[in-house]
């Protein structure tokens, strides 16, 4: 069994069609099917279903691919190790991030990270909080960056923390306020980000013992701050979140402070490769966050 063949199953995969993966490796559909007829040959039962919608795995392929997941973590863990040893630093790194620290963390982290390691190689996967959880949790990716706490069998680091802002209409009567306690929100029309996204502000609200008049559940950050905008009732985010919004809106810290802890989690601190090491200990040290 090879690497390769490993490697084109887990493309297959990942875009559900044999097509696309012979396109994104660079190999012809022939050889790819070919690829993965051998392995189910090798392994003795058929790994995909396929169809003109695409391909998804059966049942002993899922079973399956969680192994290939692990081997190929390993292999590259190795590649990596033998690298360092000959002094040089290369490798692939999966991050998980969600909106907010794609755009306002990690263009100047990965700029500077790439230059001081040019070999090391970055993917991204963007999602919500459980949705990293899960990846990291089923080896999709390396590390995630999170808002703490997270599941107690990760290890994580602290990075930051975030301040809890209220978000209001201009003419809102609390809007001239410096500062708001959340009881005199308790009966305003409250938007709340949707499932997988809802940690922080539930963590709040949960703390003060709040329940806010909830009229609409939404999953976009931006999209919130257009209702509020609206006059269609108000809202709690991160800073982060709203830095460098330019919506015609007035934000309000709480009276009490309430931080959202950002940080970053690998499924083992111990086991994980040399590269998302190098770059766990450059985020930690990097002077901008």
């Amino acid at each position: 069994m090879s690497m390769n063949k490993f490697r084109v199953l887990m493309k297959v995969v990942e875009l559900g069609s044999l097509t696309k993966a012979a396109e994104a490796m660079g190999f012809t559909q022939s050889g790819v099917s070919h690829m993965i007829n051998s392995l189910e040959d090798e392994f003795g039962f058929t790994l995909l279903i396929r169809s003109r919608s695409g391909t998804k795995l059966t049942t002993n392929g899922e079973e399956i691919v969680k192994t290939i997941r692990e081997i190929l973590k390993w292999n590259e863990h190795l590649d990596q190790k033998v690298a360092s040893i000959h002094g040089i630093e290369l490798g692939t790194i999966h991050i998980g991030t969600f909106t907010s620290v794609a755009v306002h963390w990690l263009p100047s982290i990965i700029k500077d990270f790439q230059q001081d390691y040019p070999h090391i190689e970055i993917r991204l996967a963007e999602g919500d909080y459980r949705e990293i959880e899960d990846w990291i949790a089923e080896g999709r990716i390396d590390c995630g960056f999170l808002s703490l706490p997270t599941w107690d069998v990760f290890d994580a680091m602290p990075l930051h923390q975030d301040p809890m802002l209220v978000l209001l209409p201009m003419e809102h009567p609390l809007s001239s306020q410096a500062s708001i306690r959340l009881s005199q929100i308790e009966n305003e029309p409250f938007i709340m980000p949707s499932k997988g996204s809802d940690d922080d502000v539930n963590r709040v609200l949960e703390r003060a013992s709040t329940k806010p008049d909830i009229k609409y559940t939404v999953g976009d950050d931006y999209a919130i701050m257009a209702m509020v905008e609206k006059g269609l009732g108000i809202s709690i985010l991160p800073e982060l979140v709203l830095r460098g919004q330019r919506r015609n809106i007035r934000l309000v810290e709480l009276q009490e402070p309430y931080f959202r802890s950002l940080g970053i989690a690998v499924s083992s601190m111990r086991e994980m490769s040399p590269a998302t090491k190098r770059f766990l200990n450059y985020v930690k040290n990097y002077p901008k966050l």
